[in-house]
């Protein structure tokens, strides 16, 4: 396709939303058209400028558009995929909190459109991640995984979807399956670290925008690999660089490592 890409803003209103329309203004390649909050919120019928009214339904705010991002919860999300499959609209989420059947749903949609599903869209996280299966697999088995993440009090999903990737990596590293190897809490009398594990912890408070650390622990000595984000705007930036990435590629479900090429 050429052209200028028309976008709509699922959650126009919210934090990323207001961050994700003023990234658009820096990318020519992007332009909003059509802004979607949820039904009864305030915002609804607000004038946004250049023609864009704040709408509550789904379909006319995906009409005529090319691309939609969105940042919400999984059940929203899931309502919008499906709607954007009818249209033909391709789909950039960062909605985390996903069940295992919901990320089902989401693949099967995707078998319709372009669906890009990050739990991050920091470019410095992604490469965290290219770092993480690179820095496991070069150290060998004889290094434990632990991952600790920090978000604000509001959060209303753990462990964060970030942390969840930054397991896959390790596992994927070390060429085996992630769930049956997860260990998500610990207490009581546990006994001795299972081989394998891939732990994630989760800590809950303040207004921390989030905090991820990946431990490899060795005998004698540790490789400890952190990002730290100080604001959103980096997210809105990297989810406005995979609506433009996106919108043409055939359907399927899509990484944002490959965006950066290193997926």
């Amino acid at each position: 396709m050429s052209g200028t890409r028309r976008v709509a803003v699922v959650g126009a209103l919210g934090r990323m939303g207001e961050h994700v329309r003023a990234a658009l203004r820096d990318e020519p390649s992007l332009r909003l058209c059509a802004a979607l909050e949820s039904p009864g919120h305030p915002g609804v019928g607000r004038d946004l400028g250049d023609g864009i009214v704040v709408s509550d339904d789904p379909k006319s705010a995906l009409r005529g558009s090319d691309v939609a991002i969105d940042f919400s919860i999984p059940a929203a999300t899931l309502a919008l995929a499906h709607t954007a499959a009818d249209l033909g609209v391709a789909l950039v989420t960062g909605t985390t909190g996903f069940s295992a059947a919901e990320r089902a749903e989401l693949a099967r949609v995707a078998a319709r459109i372009p669906v890009l599903a990050a739990p991050n869209f920091s470019i410095a996280v992604n490469v965290l991640f290219w770092l993480a299966r690179e820095a496991t697999r070069r150290l060998g088995p004889g290094y434990d995984a632990e991952i600790v993440e920090l978000h604000h009090a509001q959060k209303r999903d753990a462990p964060s979807g970030t942390a969840l990737r930054l397991a896959e990596a390790v596992a994927e590293a070390r060429g085996v399956e992630l769930e049956p190897r997860l260990v998500l809490e610990r207490a009581g009398e546990i006994g001795a670290r299972p081989a394998g594990a891939i732990a994630v912890q989760s800590v809950r408070g303040g207004d921390n925008p989030g905090e991820h650390t990946l431990l490899l622990l060795g005998r004698g000595e540790r490789l400890e690999l952190v990002h730290r984000a100080e604001t959103r705007e980096h997210f809105a930036r990297g989810a406005v660089r995979a609506a433009a990435w996106l919108v043409g590629r055939p359907p399927g479900m899509h990484r944002f490592e490959s965006v950066l090429g290193i997926g």
